[in-house]
Formats: structure tokens, C-alpha cells, sequence
């Protein structure tokens, strides 16, 4: 009780913690974190080396008794030691300063097929790195929030929440949730086909690192009005030296296509499921993108085309998530609202 009572005097926290990227939102400073979900451990010591984009940069440049590893799978918690430890290094960067700094209130998003386990692993795993309270929200609700969906109004909002490891289809309505369908294609897929077309196309192994780094550049749901390309560069698969290629942005969305196509048809098969009154709203205003993968050049050009409603990216899709649980830091109210129960 006197933790939950001195969180009450520290500014609240609000976390998207992806299997990507963990975005953090404090009080009053907006987002003050942003970097990758990955944590380098020494396998000798048991010691954690680097968290965040510095342990990023070990990917694949590591000897073999230092693990790079993401404690994140899908947006919920794989390695609950790990996860804990970025946590409370996440937090301890950014926690405010004075007397009660290391007990802040937190907002945290969980996935819309999130478990009671996986719940608790949440929980648990932000109260253990010093949060006095935690409140879990969905994702996309929070996505929603931060993308300025008017989600209390009795009328249907899609948002579509594209993140590293999951991609999160919604109608939303008066607070609340009325279809859903999650999906595993999502921005690490695409990495994956990346890797997979350098392969069969080039017998060349690519890192994830250089991978992420084509798609944001180059990559795209359709084809440009300007032709793109970059090096790609990787190890020989026949003589294991290195080797460069240059690859171009009609490669890159032939290979990433079948992904693409995966995601819209989530899309298209959550319209399908939903009542027509909130299909007729939908129609009308269009369909907000959120999420990192939301940025792949001509997705909502590509959506828009095939199912002949509008479709718009949310400003700074990325920060969404994180931008609506620091609103609902501020909205006590609406966060009562839409608070997902509590595994204990």
C-alpha cells in the first residue's frame, strides 16, 4: 500500500515494450525512449553487457559466449529475467527526479490475444523493475488513442497496428473493442523474406541489422514513381567471403509481396466479421494504420486499392501506442475505461 501510495507523487510512465522496440513516455516530457528490444548477456558471467540500441549493434559481431538476445516474441514476454532487467535499466534512465522518483505509476500495452499468464508476466516484470502500480491496456487501444480516433463515440473505428512481431486489426466503438484478428506477419516477416530473397537470389546471408535497414530505405507494397536501390551486403553462401550486391526497390517488394498480401487479408477478413453498421462507419472515415511497419512506403495506397476504402497512416505511426498511454496518464477516467483486467 505505501508503494501504490508514494507512486501517487511521481510522474507516470507509459511503455510500449515490442519485441522491436520499447518506447517509453514520462509525465509532462513526452517520449524519452526509444530503442530496440534486444539485450547482450556474457554467458561466462551471467552479466548483462549492453541493453538497447547499443546491444543492437553486437547483432551477429558477437563470440559465442556473448548472447545478443530479445527477450520479446510477439509482443509478449519470452525471457522473463531478461525482460525485467531492460525494464529496470529502461527505467532508470528516464525516472524523474526527487525523493520518490523510483516508484512511478505505468501504463503498459499487452496484446489483444494476450494470455492471463502472459499478463501476469507483465505485471510482474514491471513491478519487479520499480513501478508502485501498473495498469494494462491493449495496444491498439492505446494506438487508437494516440492516433486522435474519437474511440469513445458510438461509431466504428479500424486501426490496424502494425508492430514488429505482431500486426493487430480492431473495430473499435464506445470504448471498446467489437472484432478483432491478430497476425504474426508482421515487420520482422518481412525481414525475414529480405533475407530469404538474398539467399535464393544471390546465395548471399544477409544479418537482420542490414535486412531492417533495406526495408526502411528501399522497401515498399507498391511499385515508386522513383526508382531506389542500395548495397546489400552479406557473406558468400558457396565461398563464405564477403560480397556486395546491389538490390533495388522492385526486388525488395517482390520479395516482401506474399507478407504484404498476408496482412491485408486480415484486414479484409476482420471487415468481413463485422457488423454492417460499424462496416457503413468505416466506410465513411477509412482505416488508421499505426506501428513502426505502417511506414513501408505505399502499404496504405496498396490497402486502399484493393478493398476501395481509405486508408491513412497516423502521424509518427510508431509513437502511437506510447503517445496514447501517456493520454491516459492525464485521463484517469477514460483510463478506467478501458483498462484490461488484472491477472491477481
Amino acid at each position: 500500500m505505501l508503494k501504490k501510495f508514494l507512486g501517487r507523487f511521481n510522474k507516470g510512465l507509459g511503455i510500449d515494450l515490442g519485441s522491436s522496440y520499447t518506447l517509453i513516455y514520462q509525465q509532462d516530457r513526452g517520449t524519452v525512449i526509444n530503442e530496440s528490444s534486444v539485450v547482450a548477456v556474457n554467458t561466462r558471467t551471467d552479466q548483462i553487457l549492453a541493453i538497447g540500441d547499443e546491444a543492437r549493434k553486437m547483432l551477429g559481431k558477437t563470440p559465442p559466449h556473448i548472447v545478443t538476445t530479445k527477450p520479446l516474441e510477439y509482443g509478449i514476454i519470452a525471457d522473463f529475467e531478461v525482460a525485467e532487467k531492460m525494464l529496470k535499466y529502461f527505467m532508470s534512465r528516464v525516472k524523474a527526479h526527487g525523493f520518490f522518483s523510483s516508484m512511478p505509476r505505468v501504463v503498459i500495452g499487452v496484446p489483444l490475444d494476450v494470455t492471463a499468464v502472459e499478463k501476469k508476466a507483465v505485471e510482474d516484470a514491471v513491478l519487479a523493475a520499480g513501478a508502485s502500480e501498473v495498469f494494462l491496456v491493449e495496444n491498439i487501444i492505446a494506438s487508437a488513442i494516440g492516433a486522435r480516433v474519437p474511440i469513445q463515440e458510438p461509431s466504428g473505428n479500424m486501426v490496424v497496428n502494425l508492430g514488429g512481431g505482431l500486426t493487430e486489426v480492431a473495430v473499435i466503438s464506445l470504448d471498446g473493442i467489437v472484432n478483432w484478428k491478430v497476425s504474426r506477419v508482421a515487420g520482422v516477416s518481412l525481414d525475414k523474406d529480405i533475407i530469404a530473397f538474398a539467399r535464393e537470389e544471390f546465395n548471399l546471408v544477409l544479418g537482420e541489422m542490414v535486412a531492417e535497414d533495406i526495408k526502411k530505405k528501399i522497401g515498399s507494397a507498391l511499385p515508386l514513381k522513383e526508382p531506389l536501390s542500395m548495397p546489400m551486403r552479406g557473406r558468400d553462401v558457396i565461398t563464405g567471403l564477403p560480397k556486395e550486391f546491389n538490390v533495388n526497390n522492385s526486388q525488395v517488394q517482390e520479395a516482401v509481396a506474399k507478407s504484404v498480401h498476408k496482412i491485408l487479408d486480415i484486414i479484409k477478413l476482420t471487415l468481413e466479421t463485422t457488423p454492417p453498421e460499424l462496416v457503413a462507419d468505416i466506410y465513411q472515415k477509412g482505416i488508421i494504420l499505426t506501428g513502426g511497419t505502417a511506414m513501408l512506403k505505399g502499404l496504405d495506397e496498396y490497402i486502399a486499392r484493393d478493398i476501395q476504402i481509405p486508408v491513412h497512416v497516423a502521424d509518427d505511426p510508431q509513437t502511437c501506442a506510447v503517445r496514447g498511454m501517456g493520454y491516459l496518464l492525464d485521463n484517469f477516467g477514460l483510463l478506467k475505461d478501458v483498462i484490461v483486467p488484472s491477472s491477481q
